[in-house]
């Protein structure tokens, strides 16, 4: 049976191929040039010959939003936490190729062993939402907390989605890691720390104010207006200092350049259009869209939702666009759509193309080390501190992960 996938169209307003970009949705992001042609078969082949010549000493991750160029020669796939583990769990690789972007190397830098070196094929590729929190904002910001009274009862929780930096700064202020899976459990925790969730304590959730919300309102049963957003650019984030007492969620002004683009719009006309489909999305999409949705989740989630659908039903999904592609191919007896109707990649994540994993493995087979992610000893004890809680939360129900 053949895929019933329909390609969405381009947009010129969307960043995708070289300097096409929306401002309203990236930040921090310059992709000068077209992206690479689809690869030739001698690079393919290079691909090939440099990692059996390095056989066991590399281990590569895939990202599950990486192209299927890039994939192919994956050792293991997965989110970013999953893919950090995995390296971790490998000591004997020399090598860790993470085909990924630069907060994920960083977080298996952080979690490996010293004899072990981590490679980012492109050092370019970063992320615009971790961008959105840098570490001198976000001590700014902290500060200005304590000057209104309420850091004292104030603990962070940084979304994996962050710079070592700011993990760092979670470790030494009592505060912890989440990822998307168990980012209810981590702020159940974080409440506990400061009298509970039906206490006067306050959680502040950095960079993706989407995700922070969606699990404020909807899985711990706080209200939006529960809910502030702290913009750095200005005093006090832009709130009151009574609007921050009265705060339970102090949310950091950042977000997903691609979960931040579907629209409630998008949901209605899926559902005019397909009557009965099942909307999947990720809980870092905007608050209308998730309680839009039948079904939100991490891509662990989406990945595990779709393998265990019924033959024939229908789908229209919102994340990244190379991952929902990926899951139409895997599963041509369903209908799967995408959920926006115009073309939405990670474009951060599309600069580990397959010239830049060759030129990496090829350099390494040949002695030399390039584009090593380097984290320093203090930033990543201290990453480690919120990690290591994160590891000890209570595990979350599978059924939901």
């Amino acid at each position: 049976m053949t895929t019933t996938f329909s390609e969405p169209s381009e947009s010129p307003a969307l960043l995708l191929l070289g300097d096409r970009r929306d401002p309203l949705s990236e930040r921090g992001v310059d992709c000068p040039g077209d992206l690479p042609a689809a690869s030739d078969p001698g690079l393919v082949d290079r691909a090939r010959r440099a990692k059996e010549a390095l056989g066991d000493r590399v281990f590569i991750l895939g990202h599950h939003y990486q192209r299927d160029e890039v994939i192919q020669f994956a050792d293991v796939t997965g989110d970013s936490f999953k893919l950090a583990r995995d390296a971790a769990a490998r000591p004997e690789a020399e090598f860790i190729v993470f085909c990924g972007v630069h907060f994920m190397a960083e977080s298996a830098d952080i979690l490996t062993g010293d004899q072990q070196s981590v490679v980012l094929p492109d050092m370019a590729a970063g992320c615009s939402m971790a961008d959105m929190a840098n570490i001198n904002q976000v001590e700014d910001a902290w500060d200005q907390l304590a000057e209104a009274g309420v850091a004292d009862r104030t603990i962070p929780v940084t979304y994996m989605n962050s710079t070592a930096a700011i993990k760092a700064f979670c470790g030494r202020n009592s505060g912890v890691v989440c990822t998307s899976s168990n980012a209810e459990v981590a702020m159940r925790w974080a409440f506990d720390q400061v009298g509970g969730v039906d206490g006067d304590g306050k959680v502040m959730f950095l960079p993706d104010q989407h995700l922070g919300r969606n699990t404020a309102v909807l899985q711990l049963g706080l209200e939006l207006d529960d809910c502030v957003v702290f913009d750095p650019r200005k005093p006090l984030g832009g709130n009151t200092a009574e609007e921050l007492e009265r705060a339970r969620v102090i949310l950091w002004k950042g977000h997903c350049s691609v979960h931040g683009r579907f629209r409630k719009e998008n949901v209605e006309a899926a559902r005019e259009r397909v009557p009965g489909i099942n909307v999947l999305v990720h809980p870092e999409c905007t608050h209308e869209v998730v309680t839009r949705a039948d079904y939100v989740g991490s891509t662990e989630f989406i990945i595990k939702t779709l393998d265990a659908a019924e033959p024939g039903s229908s789908w229209v999904i919102g994340t990244e666009l190379n991952l929902v592609r990926r899951l139409a191919d895997a599963h041509p007896d369903k209908h799967i759509h995408f959920l926006e109707d115009t073309v939405c990649f990670c474009s951060t994540m599309n600069r580990i193309d397959l010239p830049h994993l060759v030129w990496a493995l090829e350099s390494l087979a040949g002695g030399e080390l390039v584009n090593r992610i380097d984290v320093d000893a203090q930033t990543q004890a201290e990453a480690k501190v919120a990690l290591d809680r994160m590891l000890a939360l209570p595990a979350k129900d599978s059924a939901k992960d």
